[in-house]
Order: C-alpha cells, then structure tokens, then sequence
C-alpha cells in the first residue's frame, strides 16, 4: 500500500523471523493492559458495557470514547505486562539498526512498566516527547462518595501523555553512525529549529475516527512530528508493531516514509487497511505540517528528505 506493508500476525512471531538489524525507527502505542484488547474485553467495548474499559458519560449530549481502566491490574497481571515488554524490547532490539530509535506511547500510570524492560534489553533512554492533551482521565471524586468528598480527587486529572525515548546504541559516535546505518539522531523540524520534546495537541478529532474508529487512535497533527523525527536522515522503515487504526503507518505515507504495520486484530487490521491512505491524505485543520518549505506551505508540498534528488539538481 505505497510505501507501507501491512502485516497480519503477531508481533512476536513476527519479530522473531524478522532479519536482524533491518528496521530504522519504531514508534508505536502499545496495549498495556494486555487484556483490553484481547476478544472478550473487546466484545464488552464494542457492546458498550465496559469491563476493563471505562464508558464516560456523555457530557452536554456529546458522547465520549472509552479508556483502559489501567487502575484495575492485579499484581500478577503487572508482572505479566513487564514480562511481555521484557520479551519485546529484546526482540525489537535485535532488528533495530544501532542508532535506531524507539517512541513508545505510555500513560503516567503504567510507563515504567515498559521503560524498565526496555533499559534492561539494553536500549539507552534519550529522555520523553511529552504530548499536551488534556483527557478524561483521573480527576474524580472517591466513588459512591462523591457528595461527602466533593472536594476530593482521587487522582490528578491527566494534562500529558508521554512517549518514552529510548535509542539502540550507536557504533562509535553519532556522524560515524549516521554514515553508516543513517541513524543515531532525530530529525529536525527545519534548519532553525530542532525536534522539541513538548508537542501541544489536542484530543483525536471526529473527523478522524470517522475514518479510523480505533479506541487508541492518535491525531495525524501529532504523529506526523514524532515520525517524521524518527528517521534523522528521511531514510529507511518505521515499524508499528502494535498498528491499531493505522496512525503511525499514515503518518509515515504523509512523509514519505517506508513503513511496516503489525496488527493481531483482524477487525483492527481491516480497519487499517482502508483507513491508511485516508488518514494519510487527512488535511489536519488550522495546521502547517513540520518539513514544509516555507515556498511550499501555500501548495501543501512538503520538502524532499535529506539527501533526495530535487527536481532538476
């Protein structure tokens, strides 16, 4: 599908056959409960009746999308969810080419149960893209005492997402690894300014999951800058092992980037395969996306990758 692959399959089994070093980039949001999106928790989502995904409440008429209650793992399960990433950040480092970076998406909550495997396989953290967003998360009073405890929030509703930053180590230093394997960096916005780890972004819009209605979905405003940044040179494959509605790979198509989608899923998967080229071309209102040329915003071009051949040069 232009320059993406869409993959059917487990990411696991996947990764395990996948040659080593043969992958740039990955920038990917994981299910951390592992259990929300298995096929019970699903069927109890798309029934509407929750389980471990909380149904909000409408708010003035408007219906609001559900979350992971992420509160609700036992012990055991958060000793399973470590487990998982423990096997993944190993096989994820073997296909990595060194200097290759990972964005993973996380939440307050949960992130160090993915960020300590990821160290732990050896990968170094380069620091968190903090997303700005205000969500419906936390921010309640105590349940069933509401009343008596009106001014009491059992936790601080959620402002921020954060995407952990972790790198393969480089072979030797930074340009010596840029040379050879073409990462080791981040992109930068534009020769004035760098690739910046606070990105203010509003929730996914309607018009966007009416294209891809995925309870995860990330906007095309955000995705674009972190994948965009993940290939320092424009060059090579971003991989999305958990694809989901398809964001990552779309926002790879937007720039010009090959990439590979892995989904389980066979509603997820299909849900990609038709949703990949529409968010793709999904023009994000009120925005000018991050590579533009200043003489090309007016016609929406964007600006070839480092080291592409221009047009008659």
């Amino acid at each position: 599908m232009g320059r993406a692959t869409l993959v059917h399959a487990d990411c696991l089994e996947w990764l395990r056959e996948r040659a080593a070093n043969s992958i740039q980039a990955v920038v990917t949001d994981p299910p951390y409960g592992l259990r929300e999106f298995n096929e019970v928790e699903q069927a109890k989502l798309r029934a509407g009746r929750g389980g471990v995904w909380r149904i909000p409440p409408a708010l003035d008429g408007c219906k609001r999308m559900p979350l992971p209650r992420f509160t609700t793992l036992s012990g055991p399960e958060q000793l399973a969810m470590r487990g998982f990433f423990a096997e993944w950040a190993r096989l994820i480092l073997r296909v990595l080419v060194p200097g290759g970076h990972v964005l993973l998406a996380a939440n307050p909550l949960v992130s160090h149960l993915a960020y300590m495997p990821m160290l732990e396989a050896g990968f170094e953290k380069r620091g968190e893209v903090i997303r700005l967003v205000q969500t419906l998360r936390g921010g309640d009073r105590p349940k069933n005492a509401h009343v008596e405890f009106a001014d009491v929030s059992v936790m601080p509703r959620s402002a921020w997402e954060p995407w952990g930053l972790f790198r393969k180590p480089c072979e030797g230093l930074v340009q010596d690894n840029l040379r050879k394997w073409k990462t080791g960096g981040l992109r930068r916005e534009s020769a004035q300014r760098p690739f910046t780890d606070v990105i203010q972004c509003s929730p996914t819009r309607s018009s966007e999951r009416q294209i891809a209605n995925h309870p995860s979905l990330k906007p095309q405003r955000f995705m674009r800058q972190v994948v965009r940044a993940a290939l320092p040179l424009g060059e090579g494959i971003v991989l999305d092992p958990f694809m989901g509605g398809g964001s990552t790979i779309a926002a790879a198509e937007f720039n010009g980037y090959h990439s590979i989608g892995i989904e389980q899923d066979p509603r997820y998967f299909q849900l990609a395969t038709t949703a990949v080229p529409r968010l793709a071309a999904y023009v994000v209102p009120g925005g000018v996306e991050p590579g533009l040329t200043r003489t090309a915003r007016a016609s929406g071009r964007r600006s070839p990758p480092a080291g592409a051949a221009r047009p008659g040069g």
